[in-house]
C-alpha cells in the first residue's frame, strides 16, 4: 500500500461517522432540498428516478465521494469538492452523477459508430476490473505499462503487433521447428513479453476514437499524446489531479477499487448500449435491403411477364394478319 492510500485511510479511520457514511447521508439529504428541477428531492430512490446510468446510493455506497488529503488537493477541483472532513476531502456526487451520464452518453454514441475506446488503468487495484468488464464488450486495454509513443508513434507499436502475429504464424507452418532450441525459447519469450505489453491491443488496427482513463496524474503521458493527437479524453479524477487537462472529467475516488468499479460498469453498460443500437440498426438496414431487393425482383419478374405477355399477343397478331393474308390470296386466285 502507497503513503498516499495509508494515510487517506488513516484519516478516514478517524472518526466512525466518516466509515458509516451517516454525515455525508446527512449532508447530501439536506443539500437535496435545494437542487434543481433536474435533480429531484427524491433522487436516492432508485426506483422513483429513472437514473440512465447510476445513483447517488450506489456511489455512495462505493465510496466515490472519499478524495484526498485536504493539502494534496487541485484548486481546479474546487467546483468538485462538497466539503472537507477530517482532513480529507468529500466529492459531491451530485456533480460525479451528472459528469458520469454525461461521459457514458458521448461514449455510448462512440461505441455505436463502432469505434474503440481505449481504456488505461496500470495501478494495481484496477487491472482485474478494467480486463474484466473490456473483455464482455471486446474494447482494448491497457493495465500493464504505457508504451511511450503508444498514440504518437503508433505505426511502430503495430510492427509490434505485427510481430507477434508472425511469430504464431511460424508455429503454425512449421518453421519454429526447424530453429535450435536456444532461439526457440528466445522467441518464446520475446512472444510473452509482446503478449503482455501489447496483447490487450492486438485488434486495434487504427487509433482508437476515445480514452478513458484512471488516474490521469499516474497516466500523464497517455493523457498528454491523446490531447497532442486531438483524441476525446474520458477519465476519473480525484482532488489531486486537474480536470481541465481532460474532456470529459468524472470526480470521483480514483484509489478505491469498489469505487473504479462502479463508474467503470456505468461506462461499459453504455458501451453494451451503444453495440447493441449498432446491431439493431445494422439488422434493420439489412432488412430494408432484403426488402427493397425483394421488390425489385417482383418488379423485374411483372416486367419480364409483360414483356412475354406482349411477345405472345403479337405473335398472335402476327399470325392472325398472315391467315388474314392468306386467305385473301386464296380468294383473289379463285
Amino acid at each position: 500500500m502507497n503513503v498516499r492510500s495509508q494515510d487517506r485511510r488513516k484519516h478516514v479511520s478517524a472518526s466512525s461517522s466518516v466509515n458509516d457514511n451517516s454525515y455525508l447521508n446527512n449532508s447530501l439529504e439536506s443539500k437535496s432540498a435545494g437542487l434543481p428541477e433536474e435533480l429531484p428531492a427524491d433522487c436516492f430512490n432508485s426506483k422513483k428516478v429513472n437514473m440512465a446510468s447510476t445513483n447517488y446510493k450506489e456511489l455512495l455506497d462505493a465510496g466515490v465521494h472519499f478524495g484526498h488529503l485536504k493539502r494534496k488537493w487541485n484548486p481546479n477541483m474546487a467546483p468538485y469538492i462538497f466539503m472537507e472532513r477530517n482532513g480529507i476531502h468529500v466529492i459531491d456526487l451530485h456533480k460525479t452523477v451528472a459528469k458520469c451520464d454525461e461521459a457514458a452518453a458521448a461514449i455510448k454514441q462512440i461505441a455505436k459508430s463502432g469505434k474503440k475506446i481505449l481504456v488505461v488503468a496500470t495501478k494495481k487495484q484496477a487491472k482485474d476490473i478494467v480486463e474484466r468488464q473490456m473483455k464482455e464488450v471486446n474494447m482494448p486495454y491497457v493495465t500493464e505499462r504505457w508504451p511511450g509513443g503508444m498514440l504518437t508513434n503508433f505505426v511502430t507499436i503495430r510492427k509490434a503487433i505485427r510481430k507477434m502475429t508472425d511469430i504464431d504464424k511460424m508455429k503454425q507452418d512449421g518453421r519454429f521447428m526447424t530453429m535450435s532450441k536456444r532461439e526457440r525459447l528466445q522467441v518464446d519469450r520475446q512472444r510473452e513479453k509482446l503478449e503482455k505489453d501489447l496483447g490487450s491491443i492486438s485488434d486495434l488496427t487504427r487509433l482508437p476514437a476515445a480514452l478513458f482513463i484512471i488516474d490521469i496524474n499516474k497516466e500523464h503521458i497517455a493523457v498528454r499524446e491523446a490531447r497532442k493527437l486531438n483524441i476525446p479524453t474520458f477519465a476519473i479524477v480525484d482532488t489531486n489531479a486537474d480536470p481541465k487537462s481532460v474532456d470529459f472529467p468524472i470526480p470521483g475516488n480514483d484509489d478505491a477499487s469498489a469505487a473504479i468499479d462502479k463508474i467503470l460498469s456505468v461506462m461499459t453498460d453504455a458501451m453494451k448500449e451503444g453495440l447493441a443500437e449498432r446491431k439493431t440498426d445494422k439488422d434493420k438496414a439489412a432488412k430494408v435491403a432484403e426488402a427493397a431487393k425483394a421488390a425489385e425482383d417482383a418488379k423485374a419478374a411483372e416486367e419480364a411477364k409483360a414483356a412475354e405477355e406482349a411477345k405472345v399477343a403479337e405473335a398472335a397478331v402476327k399470325a392472325a394478319e398472315a391467315a388474314a393474308d392468306k386467305k385473301a390470296a386464296e380468294s383473289a386466285a379463285e
